[in-house]
């Protein structure tokens, strides 16, 4: 989202006069946020509200400057008090809007920037950020429309135009959604997000053409580091579409030492936190339910990244009965918020909880995902996350069911190296790291099938796709689903899928030809070789 902050500083609305501090203070908070200094700008503008607590200006930077520095809570505040003196300004509007939902008040967010649009049906910026809203919680249609209405507003928005792409692309529209990509790079050939769009569609060939212009781009010596990772990511694929396959993996090497510099991995920090996880479930019992119905409605998919995991739940959103959430992130929510209630960190604090603890945090679960069942009785929660919490959720939820989707490991830790990840995928930058993750996931997912046989479902992706007929029909049997033909066909099923790298691919038939590894050849023999030291290759 955009912050309505963007537009400049703010200026003062009010006609009453400032004493000559509070007039001083003032001239120094907008020098302070001309430059970007938004710590120190907030501190002028606090002295001057000392002296002037209704000047409606002041109260108005201190909200856009608190949103800059992430500060959402006094953001909300701010703006609340502006919009109190200033109740049809629409951007004010925008910004209350962009605060409540980075503290997850989803509703009410979008409440305040549908009145945005309304104040200013002719605001490019307002349409926009309702887009970016409604676009994250799976509204696709309803944004695609408010990205539609930004950009007859304003054709030059490219951010809206990418938006644009990556929504059409999430409902299935992939011509409609390359085509918006194309159209921005018609406009700038550079243009990293739309090169890295259309690569991330995982469906698009590339062509010579296309390879020779993402040379070019990539070449560029003036580039952030952030446009030069998107831009060798797209190039890298293109050098596979030309069958260069040597080239591709030493720019897929150059992205990801890129991206080493800003998210490191911590194989040993992972294997810390596992050997916890393992050695206090295997000693926690947990008491018997209150409730052994509650989560009946739940079905966790558990995976690596890349591994299959939206396609499985795109198969089981195919059902009549059943939601996608994609993948949300309440159940972790609810873990951290009792870590944070204990003081002690998870799993520390497992052996001392009681059935009630974990009735009450079910409840709290079940409470925050309920907007998943307004229409539909299931649904599912895909984090990628959900493997280390699988214990936590069978004794919170001791009626739901969890599907552990698996993929042959050699090809997960290569499509995980090839895709280009964001925030904490920091094991995905490097193959030694990738396979450690790797042989953790699957020792911890191990351990869950062992304790928990009857709850857990192991799903292999090579099984599923060599024989959907038979693989599909027991998934939905172990989920206490009736079987359901639509989800033989569930590349038919009109849903909006955030995973950006597998929405185009769940639109297609299933593909039998998705393996890579014997592409790279030798490439690839080091990983292999730390997967056999993990003991998850057999010599």
């Amino acid at each position: 989202m955009a912050s309505n902050s963007d537009a400049g500083p703010v200026q003062r609305a009010s006609r009453r006069p400032l004493s000559s501090v509070a007039s001083r203070l003032w001239t120094r908070a907008q020098k302070e946020w001309e430059q970007q200094q938004f710590d120190a700008a907030e501190r002028s503008l606090t002295s001057m509200l000392a002296l002037a607590p209704d000047d409606t200006g002041a109260i108005r930077m201190l909200a856009a400057a608190a949103q800059r520095r992430g500060d959402h809570v006094k953001a909300v505040d701010c703006f609340r008090r502006a919009i109190a003196a200033s109740s049809d300004d629409f951007a004010l509007r925008v910004g209350l809007g962009i605060a409540l939902y980075e503290l997850g008040k989803i509703d009410e967010s979008l409440t305040h920037l549908r009145r945005a649009c309304d104040l200013a049906p002719a605001s490019s910026l307002a349409w926009f950020n309702l887009g970016k809203a409604l676009e994250k919680e799976a509204h696709a249609e309803e944004g695609i429309a408010a990205f539609r209405r930004a950009l007859n507003l304003d054709p030059s928005h490219v951010s809206a135009r990418l938006s644009l792409g990556r929504s059409l692309a999430s409902v299935g529209q992939v011509q409609a959604a390359v085509a918006e990509f194309r159209e921005t790079l018609r406009r700038d050939a550079g243009n990293a997000e739309a090169w890295f769009g259309l690569s991330n569609l995982n469906t698009v060939r590339f062509d010579s053409e296309d390879t020779a212009c993402l040379r070019r781009a990539f070449a560029r010596v003036n580039l952030n580091d952030h446009d030069r990772e998107l831009l060798g990511s797209a190039f890298a694929k293109a050098l596979e579409n030309q069958g260069d396959y040597a080239q591709a993996f030493e720019v897929f090497g150059l992205v990801k030492a890129s991206q080493r510099k800003q998210v490191k991995g911590d194989a040993e920090g992972e294997r810390d936190r596992v050997e916890s996880i393992l050695r206090t479930f295997a000693k926690a019992t947990p008491p018997p339910p209150l409730d052994p119905s509650l989560g009946h409605e739940v079905i966790l998919i558990v995976s690596l990244p890349r591994s299959g995991s939206t396609l499985a739940e795109q198969i089981l959103a195919s059902h009549p009965g059943v939601e996608g959430a994609n993948e949300i992130n309440d159940l972790r929510d609810v873990i951290d918020a009792e870590t944070r209630r204990r003081e002690s960190a998870f799993p520390s604090w497992v052996l001392d909880a009681t059935a009630e603890d974990w009735h009450r945090l079910g409840v709290e679960y079940l409470t925050r995902t309920a907007r998943w069942r307004n229409t539909k009785a299931r649904f599912t929660d895909k984090n990628l996350l959900n493997w280390y919490l699988v214990g936590a959720a069978m004794a919170m939820l001791p009626a739901a069911r969890v599907v552990i989707v698996r993929r042959d490991p050699v090809e997960t830790c290569l499509a995980c190296y090839r895709q280009y990840f964001t925030g904490i995928a920091g094991f995905a930058c490097d193959l030694g790291d990738m396979a450690d993750y790797c042989a953790n996931f699957l020792r911890l997912t191990r351990f869950w099938r062992e304790k928990f046989p009857a709850r857990l479902f192991d799903l292999q992706y090579e099984a599923l796709v060599a024989e959907p007929e038979a693989v599909i029909p027991r998934l939905l049997s172990f989920c206490g689903l009736p079987f359901d033909p639509a989800c033989l066909a569930f590349h038919e099923t009109s849903r909006a899928v955030l995973s950006a790298p597998s929405a185009a691919q769940v639109r297609q038939p299933l593909r039998r030809d998705t393996a890579r590894s014997a592409l790279y050849g030798d490439r690839l023999d080091g990983l292999r070789q730390r997967l056999r030291e993990r003991g998850v290759l057999a010599d």
